[in-house]
């Protein structure tokens, strides 16, 4: 009886494997068939030009527009060349669209916006409602890839105007779709969600089965942006079935993505990785750019998330290079933003500023809440550990307008919520108190039993309010204390910005500073030559403005050499090297800040004088020996050097050239070894009130 079972159990397991691949095989020889049923329509000389067209147009579309995609534009060159011999603008528009879709999904933006406006015009000029609002869409397609939501929305809207006025259900439902993915982008996700189920519904209406796939998989997104990854997981699966048993190549890659974003979001990387790998094996089989550069992305993210910023690097630099050569804006403001971050995290923070303001910019200029937050976020991180607490205040200020931007929306919805839960507990108390008295006749047993329910009842709902007091209490004292923070940064930014930190900590701890003696710090003087001149030629305003695009320039080289900027006296600058804190290149540290102070003014006379606009040069000059450094005053104090040093200082800027850094004896003896530094002596010139000292002009060497 065993016996007999397995076989007939075997039996029907070869039967079914039979079935199955006799199905399989159906469904290919079908597409097939059909495709070459579309062939030969085209082949048929006998057909009209329209159903010739068509018929073209399908076969390349269903055949090879996303398998072979190569073949599919010389497939549609051809449907050109036909609308120009047969005079039939029809099919020139059919084949123009085909390229634009052939080159969006290759990442050719341009070209295919290119593509796109040669079909509509051509649409439009012969009247063709129903061939122009898919080009429309597409456009709009186009534009949101490279996340210019505003263009977007405009083509989304056009072609919707138009599916509606002529009944087009299908291109109804992707229009709908479509809109709700810029409200997604942009955060706003009950109007997100708003969209995708009128798209579902309509789909499901009509029966449009890549079309419920496409809605469930948003749905999905949906989910979990809010943190539901359960049903977002469940809406992916099913979004993922339909699109294989329909065979959507790009549809089955992007839901692919999707999936593996929530086992990455649950530390489950092997999973993650195995459907970004599958994802990524259909992109680049399909040549879909744009998918490429974002699952390469994802993979990035993974080995930053377990630290290995190597790894991490390398991925989000291949995945920016796609997004730069497509043009995805915000494509491209994120990555950058992810580089940032782990050159953040390196400590590599010239770098990371670098990253962290271009995608700062991007961000703003697309107006995503969220991706310029994460930039600002890098940008304080970074500033902060750089030390430049006045430049991290800004971005922390940043933040705090976005969050609110961003919380406003957050506490409309708990609003809502409480409205909703004031109406139940409402509809709750009338519903005991009808209950109390349809038992008040009964036993005294049962009503001291609803007597307890009542008070415990109420107990809660007092207990609710006070939660909810305690709640409102708790976000005003945070919110308090990151005012009260935000003060304190800028209080000891502002004390910063007029004594170096050392000096200043010392004040707020002592209420008093020392002055100290310092055997070797480099002065450096800057003067403008013929400033009375030029300012006699330029407005009030116009003289100021330059000046401080100027000092302002001088302020960002001194930091980045570290020298510390003591004042500045009308038109002249001054700063030294090794104080408060000596280091062992400070003296290098000044002579090439001085270098490059002077290489930007020689740049911005050429930059003015190519706009006809007044220009400064500039001398410079630089001593090193003994100082005396303290603060003068206890009201609008300032930290100051003394001493003769600061007088030979002086004198090397007035007996230096225009566009030259004028050394001293001292700081040739210091510098003289240097390899990338090129001293020509000058001999003995005659100072006033030192008489002859030795100089030296410094330059980089080339």
């Amino acid at each position: 009886m065993v016996v007999k079972y397995s076989k007939i159990k075997s039996e029907r397991i070869l039967n079914s494997i039979f079935s199955i691949l006799l199905l399989i095989i159906c469904i290919s020889l079908s597409a097939q068939t059909k495709l070459d049923s579309l062939y030969d329509v085209w082949q048929d000389k006998t057909q009209a030009d329209s159903t010739r067209s068509k018929a073209y147009k399908n076969y390349i579309w269903n055949g090879f527009l996303y398998s072979n995609p190569d073949t599919a534009i010389v497939l549609a060159q051809a449907l050109l060349d036909y609308g120009e011999e047969h005079k039939y603008p029809k099919a020139k528009s059919m084949a123009y669209n085909l390229m634009g879709v052939y080159n969006r999904n290759k990442g050719d933006y341009p070209k295919a916006l290119e593509y796109y406006q040669l079909s509509l015009a051509i649409n439009q000029e012969i009247g063709d409602k129903k061939g122009s609002a898919p080009v429309i869409s597409n456009i709009g397609s186009t534009y949101y890839n490279q996340g210019d939501y505003t263009k977007a929305l405009e083509y989304y809207q056009r072609g919707l105007n138009i599916y509606q006025e002529i009944g087009e259900q299908k291109g109804i439902s992707h229009v709908i779709g479509n809109i709700g993915s810029i409200y997604h982008n942009q955060g706003d996700y009950p109007k997100a969600l708003e969209y995708y189920l009128r798209s579902l519904k309509v789909n499901q209406e009509i029966g449009n089965n890549k079309g419920i796939a496409f809605t469930m998989g948003s749905i999905g997104t949906i989910y979990q942006a809010q943190g539901d990854n359960t049903t977002a997981l469940d809406y992916y699966q099913r979004s993922l079935k339909i699109r294989e048993e329909i065979g959507d190549k790009r549809g089955i890659a992007f839901i692919m993505v999707n999936i593996g974003n929530i086992y990455k979001v649950e530390d489950d990387n092997t999973k993650a990785l195995d459907y970004y790998q599958r994802s990524l094996k259909i992109y680049q089989k399909i040549g879909d750019k744009n998918g490429n550069a974002h699952v390469i992305g994802n993979i990035g993210e993974i080995f930053e998330k377990h630290k290995d910023y190597t790894k991490a690097l390398e991925y989000f630099q291949l995945s920016l290079k796609i997004r730069e050569e497509i043009g995805d804006k915000r494509g491209i403001s994120y990555t950058m933003g992810s580089i940032g971050n782990i050159y953040q995290a390196q400590a590599n923070y010239f770098k990371a500023v670098e990253y962290c303001e271009k995608a700062l910019r991007i961000s703003k200029d697309i107006g995503i809440l969220k991706e310029e937050k994460n930039a600002c976020q890098c940008l304080y991180d970074t500033y902060k550990g750089m030390n430049k607490g006045n430049e991290a205040l800004i971005y922390l200020e940043k933040i705090q307008v976005i969050d609110d931007s961003l919380y406003s929306q957050e506490t409309k919805k708990k609003l809502q919520q409480m409205e909703l839960s004031k109406q139940i507990f409402t509809d709750s108390i009338a519903t005991v108190e009808k209950e109390r008295l349809v038992q008040e006749a009964h036993q005294e047993e049962v009503r001291k039993k609803n007597q307890i329910k009542n008070i415990a009842f109420i107990g809660g709902a007092f207990v609710l309010l006070i939660a909810v007091g305690l709640y409102s209490r708790l976000r005003f004292v945070r919110k308090s204390k990151a005012s009260l923070q935000i003060e304190k940064d800028r209080s000891d930014n502002l004390l910063l910005n007029i004594l170096p930190e050392e000096i200043a900590q010392e004040l707020k701890l002592k209420g008093k500073s020392e002055a100290q003696d310092f055997d070797l710090v480099s002065i450096l003087f800057t003067d403008f030559k013929g400033f009375t001149e030029a300012s006699a030629k330029m407005t009030a305003s116009l003289l100021v403005g330059e000046i401080n695009a100027c000092f302002e320039a001088f302020d960002g080289i001194i930091g980045k050499y570290k020298v510390e900027k003591i004042k500045t006296i009308g038109d002249s600058y001054m700063a030294a090297g090794g104080l408060p804190s000596p280091t062992e290149n400070s003296i290098r540290n000044t002579v090439m800040a001085a270098l490059d102070m002077q290489a930007f003014i020689t740049k911005r006379k050429s930059e003015n004088e190519a706009k006809n606009k007044p220009a400064f040069e500039m001398r410079v000059g630089i001593h090193t020996g003994s100082v005396v450094a303290g603060i003068v005053g206890v009201k609008k104090f300032q930290y100051d050097i003394w001493g003769d040093s600061v007088n030979t200082a002086s004198r090397m800027e007035t007996n230096g050239e225009v566009g030259k850094v004028n050394i001293s004896q001292s700081t040739y003896e210091i510098i003289k070894n240097e390899p990338d530094l090129v001293c020509v002596s000058r001999g003995k010139i005659e100072a006033k009130g030192k008489g002859e000292i030795d100089m030296y002009f410094v330059e980089k060497r080339d």
